[in-house]
């Protein structure tokens, strides 16, 4: 039967099955006593080609074979890209193809295999139709016959012009392979079968024409040709639902066969001129009529196929002239331009249909759905794209063109890119789509470039922000150090790290940036999202060894990374209290210091006080007036506090506070006793209130002294600190000559609550006494003050002293006066009182 020699072959016969030979014209004189000698038991003779030939000697050699007890069949020569599948099997049909359930009559046979005509082996037709060519024919023969037929190929001829087609299963397969040496089995099959029926395994005899077996034994060849074959009862209401379908559908014509049943999950058919109706109890009837559609159906493996039996009529008339009918397993579309193809319910499907169906963007399908992808994933092609789905991303269409393109570069489904999660979103310019590792990204002046996970959400999300990054002009480049990858954008650059993540970088930012030598350079891998005004005038950017930083009115600079940076970021970075820095971090200080300027003051760092910023303003300018850091207070130790009362404000030094207020301006308290006594007074909210000079130091005995709004803080290493915050009392104290005069150093803070009001303070040679009626007056220590306390100091009846006592030059005799009487002494006689 086959016109091209398979391989070199010998003339051996199989020691299993049943011998048997098949014949054309070019056997005109077949000797069937001698083949029947020879051990043939069955044979096939050819009856037809296409539309357009006939065996001549098809009668004589099919008769022949009988005469002798052959079981015998009839093969039909295909010539696909002549006529019709339906056409040839009519033709074959009426010219010897026919089949009966004799006993001795084999089903019939389409020789369908290498062209032996112009064209290529495969008749110039692709596999999807070839493979509805042969189901139309396939269809057709079992509408006229009853029976499927047998196919006769070679496993070479069906892998190249079918694509290996799985959707014939249930056809008899005759399969021709040579070996050169005795073999048990014809080696691989086609993939639609499993095992074969027949296997021509000669051309060169021993039979005349082509040598073959069957597989089994005689038995079972005659059940083969239907000597045993079973009767099956036709269900009533098949035979009642088929009669009223043909009875409401003219169109059909008469019955060309019986209804024959036994078809999967209990099915029956019955052919019409015009059809052949389908029913099942599930479905009920319906016809599938020669066309496309059919066509299609039958190639998928019709009722046994996921399709399953058709649920509605053939309906016509749709967009660009297409046709469809539903099946039970989805429909089946057709039109001119696309041809036939199933859509199987599920979510590919109904994705489609929320979309318009073919008169929706994605348009009529051009293929079957393809199922059993990575991770459980199915795909079908429609004319404006591919559908895909997966459990986790659904069903979205990924338009033909650039994205399409890019993605099928990266390896469909199976690249890192993963299913689309989403479909496209398209400007005029420019398109995004999602996908479960990624995103692509497409512009008509960069085309379409993949943004893989990690990159890729660092990029929708400075879109989403606003930020002017732009689309892709390149594939994202791996290999950098520390396993670091970067991808190229329209207004920027993307840097991942495993350890910092993926940022975006723009502008002034990649520049400098890029200068400083990359991820290898003084900066690293950006570490965070830059911080940018609206109009871009001003950002910051953190990396790995710092953040850069500019604005309008301050170079682009770097805060190294350590305790400034950190600082500065904790003050609120650029919209804090420093904002933006204006010079480099310079370092080599006092006691390994460093500072950085910022547009509002500048940020100082010691080991002993970490980093701290110090603020434009009077504080400032004061710490500057005593040496910054090298002066007596050293470096800050704390930011500036502000909210004081009178709306001061602080800062700590690591030699002393800072303080200031509107009304005593900027003032240092140097560590020490003088600060303990105004801490313990309450600090600026005590008696004294906010300093108004610094402490002066140098004094008698080594003392020192700090005036306050309210007062002084005298110290000595005698006294200790006290307090002066009674203004008379002060003021006596100072007309006796301070610290040097004839008092001292003050011993306690001025003491107040007496009687009338009155207070007093200890020095270390007296005590001044204060009222409002006799005013502020010392109190020597002796015996007028003994004398005075004796009677109950001013509770008693002199009451406050008017006057500071006053002795003779020799000091034999002296005197003082109280509100309530004279004190005097003599050396002679001691102390007496006079009352008023």
């Amino acid at each position: 039967m086959s016109t091209q020699s398979l391989s070199t072959e010998g003339t051996w016969n199989p020691t299993f099955g049943v011998l048997g030979l098949d014949v054309s014209k070019w056997q005109p004189s077949v000797d069937w006593q001698g083949e029947w000698n020879k051990g043939a038991r069955f044979a096939y003779v050819k009856a037809s080609e296409g539309t357009y030939y006939t065996n001549e000697l098809f009668n004589s050699q099919y008769q022949g074979a009988r005469n002798v007890g052959m079981i015998r069949g009839a093969y039909h020569f295909a010539h696909p890209s002549s006529t019709s599948g339906a056409d040839q099997a009519r033709f074959f049909v009426n010219n010897g193809g026919g089949w009966s359930a004799d006993g001795y009559t084999l089903p019939p046979v389409l020789d369908i295999e290498y062209n032996p005509y112009d064209g290529n082996i495969c008749y110039d037709m692709t596999p999807a139709q070839m493979t509805a060519w042969i189901a139309d024919f396939g269809s057709t023969m079992r509408a006229l016959t009853g029976r499927l037929p047998v196919i006769y190929s070679t496993t070479d001829w069906w892998a190249t012009c079918t694509n290996n087609s799985a959707a014939f299963g249930d056809y008899p397969l005759w399969v021709a392979a040579y070996p050169m040496t005795p073999a048990s089995s014809p080696g691989m099959l086609p993939a639609s079968w499993s095992t074969y029926s027949i296997w021509q395994y000669s051309s060169t005899g021993p039979f005349a024409g082509d040598s073959n077996v069957w597989n089994g034994d005689f038995a079972a060849l005659q059940r083969f040709a239907g000597s045993s074959a079973p009767t099956i009862q036709v269900p009533s209401q098949a035979t009642q639902q088929i009669a009223a379908y043909a009875g409401s559908h003219p169109s059909l014509g008469s019955q060309t066969t019986a209804i024959t049943c036994g078809l999967t999950s209990g099915g029956c058919y019955q052919g019409f001129q015009g059809g052949t109706v389908m029913w099942s109890s599930a479905s009920g009837a319906f016809a599938v009529s020669a066309g496309p559609v059919t066509g299609a159906w039958q190639a998928l493996g019709a009722e046994r196929s996921p399709a399953g039996y058709p649920t509605s009529d053939l309906i016509c008339g749709l967009k660009n002239n297409g046709c469809f009918q539903n099946f039970q397993g989805g429909s089946i579309m057709s039109s001119p331009a696309t041809g036939a193809a199933f859509v199987p319910f599920g979510a590919i499907r109904d994705a489609w249909a929320a979309q318009g169906y073919e008169n929706g963007p994605w348009g009529y399908p051009t293929s079957n759905a393809t199922c059993g992808l990575r991770s459980g994933g199915c795909f079908q092609l429609f004319q404006a794209g591919s559908g895909l789905w997966s459990p986790s991303s659904g069903a979205h269409l990924v338009k033909s063109g650039p994205i399409l393109d890019a993605w099928a570069k990266d390896g469909f489904e199976n690249g890192l890119l993963g299913f689309p999660s989403t479909d496209a979103t398209c400007t005029a310019s420019d398109c995004t789509q999602l996908f479960t590792g990624g995103v692509i990204g497409w512009t008509s002046t960069a085309g379409a470039w993949p943004i893989y996970m990690g990159i890729g959400d660092t990029w929708k999300a400075a879109r989403a922000k606003g930020e002017p990054i732009g689309f892709p002009l390149a594939k994202e480049v791996c290999g950098l150090r520390g396993g670091g990858c970067y991808q190229l954008f329209q207004g920027g650059s993307i840097l991942f790290s495993p350890t910092s993540g993926a940022y975006s970088m723009t502008g002034r930012i990649l520049n400098y940036w890029a200068q400083s030598g990359f991820e290898n350079g003084q900066l690293g891998y950006p570490t965070g999202p830059a911080s940018c005004g609206a109009v871009q005038s001003e950002c910051w950017q953190s990396f790995e060894k710092g953040t850069v930083a500019y604005s309008a009115a301050t170079p682009i600079q770097t805060v190294p990374a350590g305790p400034m940076a950190q600082a500065w970021k904790n003050l609120g970075a650029s919209g804090g209290a420093l904002g933006y820095p204006s010079s480099a971090q310079i370092c080599g200080l006092k006691d390994g210091g460093c500072f950085q300027m910022f547009a509002k003051g500048a940020l100082m760092y010691s080991p002993a006080a970490g980093a701290q910023p110090s603020l434009l303003g009077p504080i400032r300018d004061f710490w500057q007036k005593q040496g910054f850091e090298n002066g007596a207070l050293g470096y800050p130790a704390s930011n500036v506090i502000c909210g004081l009362v009178g709306a001061g404000c602080f800062q700590n030094y690591l030699g002393g506070t800072v303080m200031w207020s509107n009304a005593s301006a900027a003032h240092a308290m140097s560590f020490g006793p003088v600060r303990d006594a105004w801490i313990a007074s309450g600090f600026e909210n005590g008696i004294l209130g906010y300093p108004t000079s610094e402490q002066v130091c140098g004094l008698r005995n080594g003392g020192c002294f700090q005036n306050f709004v309210n007062g002084t803080v005298m110290y000595s290493p005698a006294t200790g600190a006290q307090t002066m915050s009674s203004a008379p009392i002060r003021d006596k104290w100072a007309t006796t000559g301070f610290e040097g005069g004839s008092l001292g150093y003050p011993t306690s803070g001025a003491i107040c609550g007496l009687r009338n009001g009155g207070c007093f303070q200890n020095f270390e040679k007296g005590t001044i006494m204060w009222s409002a009626a006799s005013g502020a007056q010392v109190m020597m220590p002796g015996p007028i003050q003994q004398s005075w306390a004796a009677q109950g100091f001013e509770n008693g009846a002199l009451a406050f002293p008017t006057n500071s006592q006053t002795c003779t030059a020799d000091k034999l005799s002296c005197s003082q006066t109280f509100q309530g009487g004279t004190v005097s002494w003599t050396s002679a006689g001691g102390a007496k009182t006079r009352l008023n």
